[in-house]
C-alpha cells in the first residue's frame, strides 16, 4: 500500500487571491486602521499617520528580506533594543597586586618543573608521542 507524502510544507496556502491569510490580515488591518485615522483626524491631520500605517502594512505584506517575513526583522529589532548590553570602550588599568605576582611566580615554577633535563619542554602530547614511538616504532623489538 502506497501513501502520498505531503510536500512543500513550508509554503503557506494562498487563501485570498495572491495573498496568504497573514498577508491579507496585514493589508486589511492596515486599511481598517487608515480608515479609523481618517474618520478621527480628518484627511489633513491624519495624512502622515495614515501614510505610516499604510507603509508598515505594505512592508509586512510585500517586503521579504532574505526570503523571510518582515515581521521577523521587526521582532529581532525589538529584542535587540530591549536586551541589556555591555559596552567596554577601553581597558581599565589596575594595579599589580600580590596575587598577580604570586601567580607569575607559580607559573615560572611550573615551567621549570615541566622542563626536561635537556631543557626541552615536555608537554602531555609530546610525552604521548614519545611513548608511542618507543612502543610501536622500536626497531629492536621486530628483530
Amino acid at each position: 500500500m502506497q501513501f502520498k507524502v505531503p510536500q512543500f510544507l513550508e509554503i503557506e496556502d494562498k487563501i485570498f487571491g495572491p495573498f496568504t491569510f497573514k498577508e491579507f490580515v496585514y493589508l486589511a488591518g492596515g486599511a481598517g486602521l487608515c480608515y479609523v485615522l481618517y474618520k478621527l483626524l480628518g484627511f489633513f491631520l491624519g495624512a502622515i499617520p495614515m501614510l505610516l500605517v499604510a507603509s508598515l502594512s505594505a512592508a509586512l505584506t510585500f517586503y521579504h528580506p532574505n526570503n523571510k517575513p518582515f515581521i521577523n526583522m521587526i521582532e529581532a529589532g525589538i529584542k535587540y533594543f530591549l536586551r541589556n548590553r555591555l559596552y567596554i570602550w577601553k581597558r581599565r588599568m589596575t594595579k599589580v597586586s600580590d596575587n598577580k605576582q604570586k601567580e607569575d611566580a607559580a607559573a615560572a615554577e611550573l615551567k621549570k618543573e615541566t622542563m626536561g633535563q635537556s631543557g626541552v619542554k615536555l608537554s602531555g602530547s609530546k610525552l604521548r608521542d614519545l611513548a608511542w614511538s618507543l612502543d610501536i616504532l622500536d626497531l629492536k623489538k621486530n628483530e
